[in-house]
C-alpha cells in the first residue's frame, strides 16, 4: 500500500535452508558411548544458554550417562563453561566453540535431540537444519519456527522441568 505496488506482483518468499547442500549426508556417528543432547548457536542471553545448562542438570539427575555439546561462542560461553563446573558436570559437556561448514552437519547427525531454548528467536534457522539432518528437536514455544514447525517438542524456554521431562523421554 505504501508504495503503491499491485498487491498481484507481491510473493511471500519464507526464510529457509538449502535442500541441496551436500553435507546433509555425511552420516556422522556418535563418537561417545553416551546419548548426545546438542545447543548449537550464538551462546547469548537471546538463546537460552543459561537454561540449557540448568536443564542439563535435571536431565543427569536421571540419566548421568549423558553427553552435552555446546557449539558456538557468544559472551556467555565462560559463563556456561563455569556454571556446568559449579554444578559438578564438567565432564558431561563438550563445548566445541563456533563450528562451520560440514562440521555444523556432523555435530546436527551425531546428536540424539537438538535443543533450542530460545528466549527471543525470530525464526530459528538452525531448527530446520537439525531437522533437515535427521535430528530431533526441542525448541521453545517463544521461537518463531514453533509456529512452522508443526511435528516438533515445545516448551516455553523457562520451563527447565517440561524441558528435562521432554530431553529424559526422548532419550
Amino acid at each position: 500500500q505504501h508504495y503503491c505496488i499491485d498487491p498481484k506482483k507481491i510473493e511471500v518468499v519464507q526464510w529457509g535452508i538449502d535442500p541441496e547442500n551436500p553435507h546433509y549426508g555425511i552420516s556422522q556417528p556418535n563418537p561417545f558411548d553416551e546419548k548426545v543432547v546438542l545447543f548449537l548457536g550464538r551462546v547469548t542471553l537471546q538463546k537460552g544458554p543459561d537454561y540449557f545448562i540448568e536443564t542439563a542438570r535435571k536431565v543427569l539427575d536421571h540419566l548421568p550417562k549423558t553427553k552435552f555439546v555446546v557449539a558456538g561462542n557468544g559472551d556467555m560461553f565462560e559463563r556456561m563453561i563455569n556454571r556446568a563446573d559449579e554444578l559438578g558436570m564438567l565432564d558431561n559437556f563438550v563445548f566445541t566453540g563456533f563450528l562451520t561448514g560440514a562440521d555444523v552437519h556432523k555435530a546436527f547427525q551425531m546428536a540424539d535431540l537438538y535443543v533450542m531454548p530460545s528466549v527471543s528467536e525470530p525464526f530459528g534457522l538452525v531448527a530446520l537444519e537439525a531437522l533437515k539432518n535427521g535430528t530431533p528437536i526441542l525448541i521453545s514455544k517463544q521461537s518463531g519456527v514453533s509456529e512452522v514447525v508443526t511435528n516438533a517438542l515445545k516448551v516455553d524456554f523457562w520451563d527447565i522441568h517440561e524441558m528435562a521431562n521432554k530431553i529424559v523421554n526422548v532419550l
